[in-house]
């Protein structure tokens, strides 16, 4: 062979060796590895040594991968993806998609692992070609001294076919990066390359790049060191190295903060944000558990009442014994809102009126009666929100002032015995007129009371008591009043902008709770709405709407994403057991317990559709404990079963970190979007059932679900 040929060759021999040990280098795998035989034979640069990666991230099993369909059993949750199962052998579904990595090469193994003195003599034969290596690279790497880059080598997995039957995990890229950038920055490895006030962003490899916020519906499975997300798909990846894991999931949480909250994830951020009451909800791992424990002792069910299975397939019925009633909306329907009595009846209220349901222990069925709106001035438009007064015999009918907007310059007071709106009542201060984008009944059980005249107002940043009375204390001939009556404002307080409020509910003793579009959540007493009595941080998601229990215990935040479930309950200095309404809770504050959908079922459930309404189960009387927790995601209402959520020992909290969360709900699904979803009063749930019946509307139907004794 001439010199020059021999030369060139080498030169591109050498070339080819570099550019395939950067590419292992890059990737943060261990050194190519060649098998160089006892004689070695002149050189033949017909093909370059072949390269075997000896760390491999195992891949999903096929019995493991048919992912459960929304309606089918929950295998995508509980897949094993652990390292002795995970080959890349053709029967992984990967070679049928098109993010599949093609199949291995067909070319046969070695016979025989490398020796140490084999190994030494490859260590040699590189060093001989005069490779630049990125760090000095050692065959077997221990966990402890693992380069930098090997610790965000993943795989991804993606999952296809949605709720089919045929659905199941595809291996999407088997070896890539993960890693945390902002934006700006290319490749995600130097964090200088970006601004500082740019955003956090998820990069796996080319095929993901993802904001991180709470959209990225991430959950973790630390002891199988993977990660699922969501982002224009449901993605896992799995990390090659047992400390990328963990480096991983710390580097997001301060990202997730970044993010969230304009601020760094130091000692001094989260005191900026949290505050030195709130240390427990900056760092969940510090905080004290005893309030949870606590919180599980008296609530234990009777054993008539059974608490739901910990898991069970989704979409199936919400128990296997579930009985469902059927109310066709009458003609000329689209109901807009639900408006559930304690007493006989229920109402739906529609574009045209409102349809009169009777209340029974199976749930609700019509009446064959409707209230046509009729009366009062001819712009009344479509009622937002209605509600129950005067022991269910009236009802205020709020309508936006404006489309788009929930804010109400009054209310109309329908009758339902006459079926007439008696009055326009208007909103108004010192003689000015003023709106509202909400209003509740003064305590939980308010509406029962024949004698109320009264009822709770929020605006942006207004909280007030209305009062139907004049000044005198006489009711107003509303008949005979040429003009819409005032409302009389008897107490509230007007506070400077920047509160945002967005919802509030009451407890049974008056107390108010108000959430933000900051996501603070404040509790009021029923004696002073000027100054919370206990403010709570929030996680940086605007709170949609709220809820608490009738003896203002918990309180269940809705954001779009997650539901927040907060426990008000401290030891004063004394030992006496309190709420955050009626003291100052102080320091003695517990970190709060967050409600998702699994990433699969998140994507299910679409993009534009949100968390709405999450409330409790109905108790209006002291002693009585709420059993549910129910929100509507779309066309599906989700149920988890609240001694469930607060048991610290749940299988859901056994592996997490920071925040808890639990994941085990029951899903009901329907053919259209929900409106309401709500469980009536209960004193609808006989003794051989758990709960009172759930009722769950959509525009042109309602649906009753009850639970049978049989199990």
């Amino acid at each position: 062979m001439p010199a020059q040929f021999e030369k060139k060759n080498m030169k591109k021999f050498r070339e080819r060796e570099r550019e395939r040990v950067r590419h292992a280098c890059r990737l943060g795998v261990r050194a190519p590895t060649f098998i160089i035989p006892r004689s070695p034979p002149p050189f033949s640069f017909r093909s370059a040594p072949k390269i075997s990666n000896s760390r491999t991230l195992p891949s999903l099993p096929a019995e493991t991968l048919t992912a459960a369909a929304m309606g089918g059993s929950h295998s995508r949750e509980d897949l094993d993806l652990s390292d002795s199962e995970d080959d890349d052998s053709p029967r992984a579904p990967a070679a049928s998609s098109d993010f599949a990595t093609p199949p291995p090469s067909s070319a046969k193994p070695s016979a025989a692992a490398a020796t140490p003195a084999s190994i030494d003599a490859i260590d040699r034969y590189l060093r001989s070609l005069h490779l630049k290596y990125a760090e000095p690279i050692s065959p077997g790497p221990s966990p402890g001294t693992a380069a930098p880059a090997a610790l965000n080598a993943v795989k991804l997995y993606l999952h296809i076919g949605g709720s089919s039957p045929s659905a199941r995990w595809i291996i999407s890229d088997r070896l890539a990066a993960a890693s945390l950038a902002r934006a700006g920055d290319g490749d995600g490895d130097a964090d200088d390359d970006a601004p500082p006030t740019c955003p956090w962003y998820l990069v796996v490899g080319s095929k993901i790049r993802a904001r991180v916020g709470p959209e990225l519906q991430l959950k973790t499975f630390p002891e199988q060191r993977r990660v699922d997300f969501v982002a224009d798909g449901v993605w896992a990846i799995k990390f090659l190295h047992a400390d990328g894991y963990p480096n991983f999931y710390a580097k997001y949480q301060s990202c997730l903060f970044e993010n969230s909250y304009g601020v760094a994830a130091t000692d001094e951020g989260r005191a900026k944000v949290f505050g030195k009451d709130f240390a427990a909800w900056a760092r969940p791992e510090d905080g004290d558990e005893s309030i949870w424990e606590d919180a599980t002792d008296g609530f234990a069910p009777s054993p008539s009442r059974s608490p739901m299975p910990s898991r069970s397939p989704l979409l199936k019925p919400l128990m296997e014994d579930l009985r469902e009633y059927e109310e066709p909306v009458e003609e000329g329907g689209g109901i807009q809102s639900l408006a559930l009595g304690a007493l006989d009846n229920s109402f739906l209220v529609s574009d045209s009126g409102i349809q009169v349901v009777r209340n029974f222990e199976h749930g609700i069925h019509g009446k064959g009666m409707s209230v046509k709106f009729s009366g009062g001035s001819t712009n009344f438009s479509t009622p937002k929100k209605a509600l129950l007064m005067r022991a269910e015999t009236n009802m205020l009918l709020m309508s936006p002032a404006t489309d788009g907007k929930p804010h109400a310059k009054g209310v109309h007071q329908l009758d339902i015995e006459t079926g007439k709106v008696v009055s326009e009542w208007k909103f108004g201060k010192d003689g000015a007129d003023i709106n509202m984008r909400d209003i509740t009944n003064d305590s939980k059980g308010a509406q029962m009371d024949p004698s109320e005249s009264t009822f709770l107002g929020l605006d942006d940043n207004r909280l007030c008591r209305w009062d139907m009375r004049d000044r005198h204390g006489i009711v107003q001939n509303l008949a005979s009043a040429a003009e819409s009556p005032v409302l009389q404002w008897t107490q509230g307080h007007q506070f400077s902008r920047g509160t945002n409020f967005q919802c509030f509910a009451s407890t049974g003793d008056g107390s108010i709770v108000v959430g933000s579009l900051d996501g603070k959540i404040r509790l009021y007493s029923k004696s002073s709405m000027r100054m919370a009595k206990t403010a709570f941080p929030g996680l940086g998601s605007p709170i949609t709407h709220v809820d608490v229990t009738y003896d203002g215990k918990w309180i269940l935040g809705t954001t779009d994403t997650y539901l927040i479930l907060i426990c008000t309950i401290f030891i004063d200095k004394d030992g006496k057991e309190k709420t955050g309404f009626g003291g100052r809770m102080g320091n003695r504050i517990a970190a709060p317990r967050l409600l998702k959908l699994n990433p699969l079922d998140a994507h299910l459930a679409g993009a534009n559709n949100k968390f709405r309404e999450g409330r409790f189960s109905w108790v209006t009387e002291n002693g009585k404990q709420e059993r549910h927790l129910v929100a509507t995601v779309g066309k599906y209402s989700v149920v988890w079963n609240f001694l469930q959520v607060k048991n610290s020992h749940h299988e859901c909290y056994q592996w997490q970190e920071g925040l808890k969360s639990c994941y085990c709900y029951k899903v009901i699904p329907k053919d259209e979007s929900i409106v309401a979803s709500r469980f009536m009063h209960e004193k609808y749930a006989v003794s051989d059932t758990p709960e009172a019946p759930l009722v769950v509307a959509t525009p042109m139907k309602v649906t009753s679900f009850s639970i049978s004794s049989k199990r």
